[in-house]
């Protein structure tokens, strides 16, 4: 855990370089360290197997993960509810998306047998769990992870 509570590492989108940001009162934009681009966090943001540990599990804050595949249909439809979520939730939670398709290792960590798979980490740990396009329980568990 990190020694700040409210301390994420991110890769930027960008240069792929990572950083580490501070979440919290101020609306100020991150922008990365080595090609000062922004770090967008009020969209999910993309995480890979390298960097899974060191931002989900390292993170200060709540994470909600999407576990999804490209190819996947109803993958597509929980997209519009996380930008939902990033964006009302921006400073108070990370959305992050792990394509199992280039993650197998995680996936099988986690046992992800179906896509999507929607699972909330804090403090480094699984504490809530959802399959499928379940959007009334994903916002009540968004709801209760960021109380």
């Amino acid at each position: 855990m990190n020694e700040s509570t409210n301390t994420i590492t991110l890769r930027c989108g960008f240069c792929l370089a990572l950083n580490t940001v501070e979440l919290g009162s101020s609306m100020d934009q991150p922008i990365c360290g080595d090609c000062s681009k922004p770090i967008l966090l009020d969209r999910p943001v993309k995480v890979t197997q390298e960097d899974f540990d060191r931002t989900v599990l390292g993170s200060g804050v709540p994470v909600l993960v999407d576990f999804y595949a490209d190819w996947c249909a109803p993958c597509k439809m929980v997209a519009p509810l996380l930008d939902e979520i990033a964006n009302r939730e921006v400073g108070k939670m990370l959305v992050v998306k792990l394509d199992t398709d280039h993650a197998p290792d995680v996936a099988m960590k986690y046992e992800i047998r179906s896509i999507p798979t929607l699972i909330i980490f804090q403090n480094g740990d699984e504490v809530e769990r959802s399959l499928g396009f379940e959007p009334e329980r994903v916002l009540g568990l968004v709801e209760k992870a960021v109380a």
